[in-house]
């Protein structure tokens, strides 16, 4: 294998960063340590031989065009370990470590657990251009999305990399944001309480969103156009893989009243749920889905079955509270099922003399902040939970992403016993838009938050985690 002695640049993905000798180095040698005991015995000799190799003191420049000539097997060991920036970074150095670069990733062998990342829009940046917020580098990267553009749609959702964004027309679609790969997903008019009207040309112009559920039919409809459909239908989805079939699944949660439709690779509708309502939260563990309700409630579905039953898993816990939650559902590193339930409140405001609002007076467009998170371990046999006071060395990501539970010792980056959170209101999106996010990281011990970034983020589409994924589908969802 050629030693690498070339530096480029990143391409359009991050099209902002470019990788310098200096950062090369870093690159290399913020890794190469902690392989070295599981490096082949022949490469290690080589570097007990060089006894020149101390990576600390080799100028940046010289390191490039010396370092030990690598396999490719070395270097995918070496590769897999770093977050996908970096990854990114070294597969463009050259045509080797490309070589190595694009093997790691159709094989999707990269086994460093990723740091989710902050994507957002802003007003002062192109339609199509999106930004990624890294925790770990405290940087920000600029993504080019394929068409629509992501600034006049709506994000959903985020899981396994995958953004699931709605357009103007109430199209859904799957974004990586990572390799720019899109899929359509199917029509909107085949969720079940969606009917077309069309004009004398049969184009759609607007919908009928019907007001039922498998338990009750409420006699009210909405008559609505196209782009006003997504505010009223909409509230969250995922995508899951099934490992088993190596197949997709992509769920909505959506109204009226938080029912669940889902739709598989292949498919050319949407296939409604109509057991239960009142859902906010979804994760898919060992072939099933698992959906948790506002009232502690856990249902498990089969997806692969012909016919797709309901079995509870948990039973209802509190009556449903009206007020400020959300509540959401992850199972933990370590084996356990977890119910996590988000509070929030309405600061008072203060008028333009910066006294507090009188008594009776309105407050227009209330700021939500979150100001509580409690954890609870869902014990499935006794059908009860019980509250979890600490989480130790982990890590809670709250919000439109799939809820997530990360180890403080994979991502020393990041504070162990900490939530960090998007904002994921249930309001129509376009009561928020004037609304400032509720983003930020809140310490799980007593309760208090701070900013992750200053707030340069524009509030529609809403900023939303999402953990960096290199894999591609190639799985197309019928349209």
């Amino acid at each position: 294998m050629a030693t690498c002695s070339r530096v480029a640049t990143m391409g359009s993905l991050f099209d902002v960063v470019a990788i310098g000798p200096k950062d090369l180095c870093r690159l290399i040698f913020r890794v190469l340590p902690k392989l070295l005991l599981d490096l082949p015995v022949s490469l290690m000799k080589k570097f007990r031989k060089n006894k020149h190799f101390q990576p600390p003191l080799i100028e940046p420049e010289t390191a490039v065009g010396t370092l030990p000539e690598l396999t490719q097997a070395v270097l995918m060991d070496i590769f897999a370990t770093l977050e996908i920036p970096d990854l990114r970074r070294a597969g463009a150095v050259c045509s080797s470590w490309r070589s190595a670069y694009t093997c790691l990733r159709d094989l999707g062998r990269y086994k460093q657990s990723q740091t989710p990342c902050l994507l957002y829009t802003s007003r002062r940046a192109g339609e199509n251009v999106a930004f990624l917020y890294s925790l770990v580098e405290n940087r920000t990267y600029n993504l080019t999305l394929p068409e629509l553009p992501i600034r006049r749609r709506f994000m959903i959702g985020s899981s396994n990399g995958w953004l699931i964004t709605v357009d103007e027309r109430s199209k859904l679609h799957l974004v990586n944001p990572i390799t720019s790969e899109q899929v359509a997903l199917p029509s909107v008019i085949s969720i079940e309480q969606v009917k077309p009207i069309t004009n004398g040309s049969g184009i759609i112009k607007k919908c009928k969103l019907s007001c039922y559920t498998g338990q009750k039919y409420y006699n009210t409809s909405t008559i609505c156009a196209l782009n006003k459909l997504r505010e009223k239908l909409y509230f969250k989805a995922f995508v899951f893989r099934d490992p088993c079939t190596g197949s997709y699944f992509v769920v909505l949660i959506h109204h009226p009243l938080f029912q669940l439709s889902f739709t598989r690779a292949g498919d050319d509708k949407w296939t409604w749920l109509p057991q239960k309502t009142g859902y906010r939260d979804c994760m898919y563990m060992d072939g099933l889905l698992y959906a948790l309700t506002a009232y502690g409630e856990i249902d498990a579905f089969d997806l692969t079955a012909s016919t797709v039953g309901m079995k509870v898993i948990m039973d209802e816990i509190q009556p449903y509270i009206i007020g400020f939650k959300s509540w959401y559902m992850i199972w933990t590193p370590w084996g356990d099922l977890l119910q996590v339930w988000r509070t929030f409140s309405v600061p008072e405001q203060e008028d333009e003399d910066g006294d507090a609002p009188e008594t009776g007076r309105t407050v227009h467009q209330p700021s939500f902040c979150t100001t509580e998170v409690t954890v609870y371990k869902v014990d499935l046999k006794a059908k009860e939970l019980v509250e979890t006071k600490s989480l130790s060395k982990h890590i809670l990501f709250l919000g439109h992403n799939n809820s997530l539970c990360l180890s403080a010792d994979e991502h020393p980056q990041l504070k162990p016993n900490h939530a960090y959170f998007t904002d994921d209101r249930s309001e129509p999106t376009s009561a928020l838009k004037t609304v400032p996010r509720d983003i930020g990281v809140l310490d799980m011990k007593n309760s208090s938050t701070k900013k992750i970034a200053s707030p340069i983020w524009s509030n529609c589409p809403c900023p939303t985690w999402i953990t960096p994924n290199l894999t591609k589908m190639n799985l197309a969802f019928s349209k």
